[in-house]
């Protein structure tokens, strides 16, 4: 069994110092094989916002994979959005802004969908599409499959349609025909598993809420996944787990049961 904990849209400088604490223990309780943050990991790219995000994160001792958000390059800079969006994000987790994470069970993608010239919406080039589907084809049967972007490949209530992904059919329907299982993605603060239909083979959008901010939406508490994958069964489970603040803890909600195609 492998456990992926999907952590999302932190916006460290608005985080809650309580929640960071209760994220700590939780991700100590589970052990999970990987780590994913899946962008808006500050609020405004500032350097000490990624410090403390790189601190918390590295304290974690665990396997990290981190793709940026559009909160993670520089919004009233100029000057650095233009010619060094990524600088701070660099400094913080390294220089590779689509990093890789493979294991006899998984296979791990990260696609940055950020764009310097674009404030907010996020975007999946043809290049990226084919790119991902390549190294998607080469998995093996034993792998899930996963490509973590940061904005929704796919939405479900019509105000979040404007938050989509650009590129999202495209995208859709290579990845799921090279063999793409989940498609992890944050931005919107809005946690679900979305089934994607009209699609050669099974593949579920798979989002999260935003871990640590108080930046919540109205009902929504701070949210975090968990995937756990069984490769010699076929079977996954994307749990929901919420922070509950009278236990001061990270409390499963939800089970969505999945049977990927093999």
């Amino acid at each position: 069994m492998s456990l992926i904990l999907q952590i999302s849209d932190t916006h460290f400088g608005t985080e809650r110092p309580a929640v960071v604490q209760a994220l700590a223990r939780l991700a100590e309780q589970l052990q999970p094989r990987l780590v994913v943050l899946s962008g808006d990991i500050t609020q405004r790219a500032r350097p000490e916002q990624f410090r403390a995000a790189s601190d918390f994160m590295k304290g974690l001792r665990l396997p990290l994979l981190v793709v940026p958000g559009n909160h993670d390059i520089p919004l009233f800079n100029l000057w650095a959005r233009l010619t060094q969006p990524y600088a701070g994000h660099r400094a913080a987790f390294g220089q590779e802004l689509e990093p890789v994470f493979r294991s006899s069970d998984l296979m791990v993608l990260g696609v940055n969908t950020t764009r310097a010239h674009r404030h907010q919406n996020g975007e999946v080039s043809a290049q990226q599409v084919a790119r991902v589907a390549r190294r998607l084809a080469r998995a093996t049967p034993a792998q899930l499959r996963v490509v973590v972007v940061h904005q929704p490949i796919d939405v479900q209530r019509p105000q979040d349609v404007p938050d989509r992904l650009i590129g999202h059919a495209a995208a859709q329907a290579a990845w799921a025909s090279a063999g793409a299982d989940l498609v992890m993605g944050g931005h919107i603060h809005l946690p679900y598993v979305m089934p994607l239909p009209g699609l050669a083979r099974p593949m579920w959008a798979v989002q999260a809420g935003t871990a640590v901010s108080h930046r919540v939406r109205p009902g929504v508490p701070n949210s975090v996944n968990v995937v756990r994958w069984n490769a010699s069964q076929g079977t996954c489970a994307v749990e929901q787990w919420d922070h509950v603040a009278t236990e001061d803890a990270f409390e499963q909600v939800r089970v969505t049961r999945l049977q990927p195609a093999r």
